[in-house]
């Protein structure tokens, strides 16, 4: 990742090369074949085609090693089996080294549980020309607009919504987080900032890893159509934001990760202890009301407790240091951490 502690450049318009756009499409799952089986069907439709798919396999138990041998794609398949389940943001860390070490310019990167709208990449090709970090709209497992219009608020360390529509005046909405369900990224810029920061597992590595992104060049939310959630998730819309049921794995390392983030935004002169410890109690708080308006229980609040604690001991960790740059000897080793 990248370390400056200064932001030079800050936003500079990054312009890759359009001429040779190579998009490799970067899957992680575990233990979804029938959710990824419905993914594979609508890659294959995709017009134009991408020009190769990475598939990370993280150690999943059922069928998904059938469902990828059987697999027939009008391009290439690279399937990375891990020996173990290192999270979303580990497996897309090795998926992005391998799909660069296949030549990608691009990598578009999403969960098993979405399929893609056929002409998403014909969607995505005006804005390659003038950004390189991109995310498209989403539908839900309902066919209705999904909710995700965020921005990182850097004192609180919290990502929050943006009310209204923000496509009424532009097509476009300038973002500082990221999402690892349709992120379409550079190869260019995944070499400068570095691969996803495999420690975080699951929940916050993308949103961090569209803010170091956004240090540099603009993060680009477009009014085009790209996915469909396929796993149909409860949820409340509560005017100012919206919740999906979630689970005790997520909320544990929600909680854990501030701590990691804390860190970067550290690195980037950003941190603030007293709105960090704010935005943690809000982030709680936000977590309790899931539990209570979604779920209707509390069992998870026990998870909750154990990652605030793990958060506490990363932030006061003295050996903590960044995910190193991305090289060509370092990229596996940070994958598979």
């Amino acid at each position: 990742m990248c370390t400056a502690s200064a932001r030079p450049g800050r936003n500079l318009l990054h312009v890759p090369d359009v001429g040779a756009e190579r998009v490799f499409i970067i899957i992680t799952t575990f233990d979804r074949a029938s959710y990824l089986q419905q993914l594979l069907h609508s890659i294959a439709l995709l017009d134009p085609r991408p020009d190769g798919v990475v598939v990370v396999d993280n150690a999943s138990t059922d069928e998904t090693p059938e469902i990828l041998a059987a697999a027939e794609l009008p391009f290439p398949l690279v399937v990375e089996r891990l020996p173990q389940n290192i999270g979303g943001s580990g497996g897309f860390a090795a998926g992005m080294v391998r799909a660069l070490a296949e030549g990608a310019r691009w990598l578009w990167l999403m969960d098993d549980d979405v399929v893609a709208l056929p002409d998403a990449l014909a969607s995505f090709q005006p804005w390659m020309r003038r950004y390189s970090c991109i995310h498209g709209r989403r539908y839900d497992a309902a066919g209705e607009p999904f909710f995700w219009q965020h921005l990182l608020n850097d004192t609180l360390g919290v990502h929050l919504p943006v009310r209204g529509d923000v496509f009424v005046d532009s097509p476009v909405f300038h973002t500082n987080v990221g999402c690892f369900e349709g992120m379409l990224v550079s190869a260019d810029v995944v070499r400068e900032i570095g691969l996803p920061d495999a420690r975080f597992f699951l929940n916050g590595d993308d949103t961090t890893y569209g803010w170091l992104i956004s240090q540099r060049y603009p993060v680009a939310y477009v009014d085009s159509f790209v996915l469909r959630k396929t796993r149909a998730q409860r949820q409340i819309d509560l005017g100012v934001r919206h919740l999906n049921d979630s689970s005790d794995l997520s909320r544990f390392c929600g909680m854990r990760n501030r701590g990691h983030l804390a860190h970067y935004l550290q690195l980037h002169d950003r941190f603030s202890r007293v709105g960090f410890g704010l935005g943690t109690a809000l982030s709680a708080g936000k977590e309790i009301v899931r539990l209570i308006a979604v779920e209707r229980s509390l069992s998870g609040l026990g998870a909750l407790w154990r990652g605030w604690r793990a958060a506490r001991i990363i932030l006061h960790d003295p050996t903590w240091r960044p995910e190193p740059p991305l090289t060509e000897s370092s990229g596996a080793a940070g994958a598979s951490r």
